[in-house]
């Protein structure tokens, strides 16, 4: 057995404090995430993990890439065939979670996922690089294939293909809106005494904030 008990680290890096806080998460998150974003050593910012629950009735989480966040959520892209896409299909109750370690951070969200417009998925399709383009028309996302071989063959075929003709969205790819009903913010502290504060969505549209014990 591995015995990791002494793998231990102070956060000391910064507080959360209730005096400094605004009304909305989606403020909060945005400033977070930019004070991430300029801190030297930060990776990709944007990265997060998304938990569903699968259809044979487990959680799974895999980590995808943030690509909007506004007042209406926070937007991802994947093939609607997928194992996520097929569990959202499902139970699109979802959890989001940011963990950014350079500056001793998470951040979870609670919310409902459901499937951007297609014109927005369109868009975002079409500024992609043709090879990833490719790459999403090829791959049948989470099915069991043969080998890498298998997929390498098919992007070959689908490049010739595509020369000289526009690669257009397939349908069973886009966009989850995911609207957030609870955020919660962590804040590693010295003597694990750590800052969580949390948002919950009430009715008025409003956010009720409360503090959690570490």
């Amino acid at each position: 057995m591995n015995d990791l008990s002494n793998y231990r680290r102070s956060y000391e890096k910064s507080e959360l404090l209730e005096a400094n806080i605004p009304e909305d998460p989606i403020n909060l998150f945005n400033r977070w995430f930019h004070e991430v974003e300029d801190f030297e050593g930060s990776g990709e910012v944007n990265a997060m993990t998304v938990s569903t629950i699968g259809l044979d009735g487990f959680p799974k989480s895999r980590v995808v890439l943030l690509k909007k966040f506004s007042e209406e959520g926070f937007i991802f892209y994947t093939n609607y065939n997928s194992e996520k896409g097929k569990a959202i299909e499902a139970n699109p109750n979802v959890c989001l979670s940011f963990f950014w370690q350079e500056m001793e951070r998470q951040v979870i969200i609670k919310g409902i996922a459901q499937k951007t417009s297609e014109i927005i998925s369109d868009n975002y399709f079409d500024s992609r690089p043709d090879g990833s383009k490719l790459g999403a028309i090829v791959s049948n996302q989470s099915e069991v294939i043969p080998s890498r071989v298998f997929l390498e063959e098919k992007l070959k075929e689908l490049e010739t293909e595509y020369s000289e003709k526009p690669i257009l969205r397939p349908e069973n790819w886009g966009g989850y809106l995911v609207t957030p009903l609870q955020v919660e913010f962590w804040q590693g502290r010295p003597n694990r005494l750590h800052d969580r504060i949390r948002y919950t969505s009430q009715s008025d549209f409003s956010w009720k904030i409360e503090r959690l014990s570490s």
